[in-house]
């Protein structure tokens, strides 16, 4: 069976990088939509606010014959936009709308009437406004400084700043998309999590399926070999054949074992990889050279010896496959703090970079021929059963790849 599982992922990258770029561009658009929108609104505060400002304006101005009571109507209901009325020397008269740290003065609008504490407040409002500008550059250059003559040529500053409400419209587009990436983050994790629980199922009943469907014939040949030999069959024949048949007996045992947490007991690690590559020296190409590069000293880890075994024997053919069956594959031990080492070099195709993560997926392969479920399983017996890591190290088209597992040192 041909498998273009390669060609699969990019289209999968590139799916996925479409999905990014287009939920970028919609964050965008609603971003500035609500700009917009919050933008429309200050422009709104800032119309109501030069008509207050000419109503205090005309207010001060007016005669007897004035309305007064239309006027003061203007100015009283301004119940949401802070304002500071200051004389020409920026000295702060009045105030409306501002919360006031001494709530004693709640129903105090003149500024002379306030406790210290809330003169404090306002004057540090004020000047938070000017920033290191003094205030009579400032009142000539922001929008939220309003000049109004009053009687006798006198001038008065008005100050005002954005609503609460204004302020809070703006800051919710930001809060919402917040929400939203913490709302997708926990739904890709429930997703993912479903989907990694679901394929644990039927990996494990896969296996468990596999390794009882072997039993049978396995034991019709053990069967066999004893009849082979009590019937004069040549000894040597009979022993090649037993080893198979007894190698088959580990692979169902392998198989057994997935889906259900093995029992780890003390090993010595090079004893244990040397005994993983005896069978596959054997039974690899003689023009692939398979050369152990031990460590002084044999680290004790914690092991299930047959599952790791397996680990090894499926990285050895992954190499071979990757060199068309000619080339070298060294391999060597050792340890990095507190975890023991195996790295597995080979001088086969490589790998791409983009691809150094998807070579462990389910049905990832780059050969005409598989499944795409060696690695898969390899990282799966490393990383669940012996809480270790297996990465790419470093790989290179045409050069060959090497591949890294982490396990930790028995305590």
């Amino acid at each position: 069976m041909t498998f273009a599982v390669a060609s699969i992922y990019d289209r999968q990258r590139t799916g996925k990088l479409v999905f990014i770029v287009v939920a970028v561009i919609a964050v965008i658009i609603f971003l500035l939509v609500s700009n917009n929108l919050v933008k429309q609104l200050g422009q709104q505060e800032k119309e109501r606010m030069d008509i207050w400002a000419q109503s205090t304006e005309r207010l001060a101005k007016a005669d007897v014959n004035a309305d007064f009571e239309f006027l003061l109507s203007i100015i009283s209901q301004n119940n949401s936009i802070p304002v500071l009325v200051t004389d020409s020397a920026f000295n702060i008269l009045e105030h409306r709308n501002f919360p006031l740290p001494d709530k004693d003065d709640k129903e105090k609008f003149i500024f002379s009437e306030l406790s210290d504490k809330n003169k404090e407040y306002l004057n540090g409002r004020l000047r938070k406004a000017a920033g290191a500008k003094p205030l009579h550059e400032l009142a000539l250059t922001n929008q939220h400084f309003i000049e109004v003559e009053i009687f006798g040529g006198a001038h008065q500053y008005i100050y005002y700043e954005d609503s609460i409400l204004l302020r809070r419209l703006s800051m919710y587009p930001y809060i919402q998309i917040v929400a939203m990436v913490i709302l997708a983050i926990i739904i890709y994790v429930a997703v993912l999590y479903t989907k990694r629980a679901e394929q644990n199922r039927v990996w494990a009943g896969l296996s468990k399926e596999t390794a009882h469907q072997l039993g049978t014939p396995i034991s019709s040949l053990m069967a066999w070999t004893q009849f082979l030999e009590a019937s004069g069959t040549d000894p040597d024949i009979v022993g090649e054949i037993d080893k198979d048949v007894k190698r088959l007996s580990t692979i169902a045992q392998r198989f057994s074992k997935i889906g259900s947490r093995p029992e780890l007991q003390l090993e010595y690690l090079n004893e244990t990889v040397s005994t993983a590559l005896q069978y596959m020296r054997s039974r690899v190409s003689g023009k692939v050279e398979i050369s152990l590069d031990l460590s002084p000293d044999d680290h004790a880890v914690m092991l299930s010896a047959s599952l790791f075994e397996w680990v090894m024997e499926n990285l050895t053919k992954n190499a071979v496959d990757a060199m068309d069956g000619s080339g070298s594959i060294a391999i060597t031990t050792g340890t990095d703090r507190d975890r023991a080492f195996i790295e597995v070099k080979d001088t086969g195709k490589g790998i791409a970079r983009k691809n150094f993560k998807n070579v462990f997926n389910p049905g990832f392969t780059t050969k005409k021929r598989g499944w795409g479920l060696g690695l898969t399983l390899v990282k799966r017996i490393i990383e669940d059963y012996h809480r270790g890591r297996i990465f790419v190290k470093e790989s290179e088209i045409g050069k060959g790849t090497t591949f890294r597992i982490e396990i930790p040192l028995a305590g």
